[in-house]
């Protein structure tokens, strides 16, 4: 715990981590250093794929050995992932190594997958549906001390594929499926089945979730870890540009409406006409990537690079440490991230 944590008293807050692949290292260094900070008495955490697995091994490492554990347990799991990249036919070229592009686009097996995915399904290429960072996350998260001891409040998104609606899992319920489910992209893994019911990926339906933390008894500060960007000033003009923006907009678009409905009711909560008894007045605050990351292409969220990896956990922990600086006084009094505009930083 850092001096200044000592010094005074924590102050409880929920964290919302959206997904977006590797990127969620950058998440896995605003946690770290957050954990190393110790102001910030973290009571639940809403998240979606990357995200909800930073969640969880987050959580279950903090209920294993504290803010230290956590930060183990964190590490952990990216090395992990890393390692297993390290077998995937998605590499970058000995030219962009050089040059320091962390992209895959101009592999030609990166491309050749690309293609792959448009004419075949993955229950086609994966008909064992083989997933080893399942089988790891199953190994190093013992999920029967997350149901039965809670610590942290988890809420994993994930989209249930028949009806098209979200689907919040939470701390007494919570498997190693359900997290994959949240993560399941489904042109790269065949929907994972709960219950009878098939879920793909939560950040088609809540990237992350803010709704479940109104209903809970949890604080009203919000931090937002968010790593897909809302706002880009140039238009998209190649295929590839085309295609990573929309995804952006799409996996952007349950938040913002979100945002919007936040808005609302702190306006009439001001107005008298809402009872803050019975509605809560939350208080939004957002870190996110900066220019380096924002500008990285899409591809990278499949770069497992170790590298890469801690890169973006360094400009994680960067990110934190300077809204710490800057926010760390409003925290319980005031919102840092404008509504009316949330494309600012």
């Amino acid at each position: 715990m850092s001096p200044k944590a000592a010094a005074s008293p924590r102050k409880p807050v929920n964290l919302a981590l959206q997904g977006g692949g590797a990127h969620g290292a950058f998440t896995w260094g605003v946690l770290d250093a957050f954990l190393e900070d110790g102001r910030l008495d973290v009571k639940a955490i809403t998240g979606t794929s990357a995200g909800a697995m930073n969640a969880v091994v987050c959580a279950e490492g903090y209920l294993e050995g504290g803010p230290e554990g956590a930060r183990a347990q964190l590490t952990q799991f990216w090395r992990e992932v890393s390692r297993e990249g390290a077998f995937s036919p998605l590499q970058r070229t000995p030219q962009q190594r050089l040059m320091g592009d962390w992209s895959l686009d101009h592999s030609w097996i990166a491309q050749w997958w690309e293609t792959g995915l448009r004419l075949f399904s993955p229950y086609q290429l994966n008909p064992m549906n083989l997933n080893p960072l399942r089988d790891f996350l199953a190994k190093i998260i013992d999920f029967e001390r997350v149901r039965r001891d809670g610590g942290i409040k988890l809420f994993i998104s994930a989209t249930n594929v028949r009806t098209g609606r979200i689907r919040v899992f939470e701390n007494q319920e919570l498997t190693a499926d359900m997290v994959m489910a949240s993560a399941c992209l489904p042109e790269t893994f065949q929907a994972v089945m709960i219950d009878g019911e098939p879920y793909w990926d939560g950040g088609y339906m809540g990237n992350p979730a803010l709704f479940p933390l109104f209903y809970t008894e949890a604080p009203d500060d919000i931090v937002l870890v968010q790593i897909n960007p809302i706002h880009r000033d140039e238009v998209p003009r190649t295929a590839v540009d085309i295609s990573n923006r929309l995804n952006e907009i799409t996996f952007n678009a349950s938040l913002l409406s979100e945002f919007r409905a936040i808005k609302l009711v702190k306006e009439l909560i001001a107005q008298g006409r809402l009872s803050q008894t019975e509605y809560r007045d939350v208080r939004m605050h957002r870190i996110a990537v900066d220019d380096t990351i924002k500008n990285l292409d899409a591809s990278s969220k499949l770069n497992a690079e170790w590298g890469f990896l801690t890169m973006l956990r360094d400009k994680g922990r960067e990110a934190a440490q300077h809204f710490l600086a800057r926010h760390f006084d409003a925290i319980g009094h005031v919102a840092t991230l404008d509504l009316d505009d949330p494309s600012l930083p």
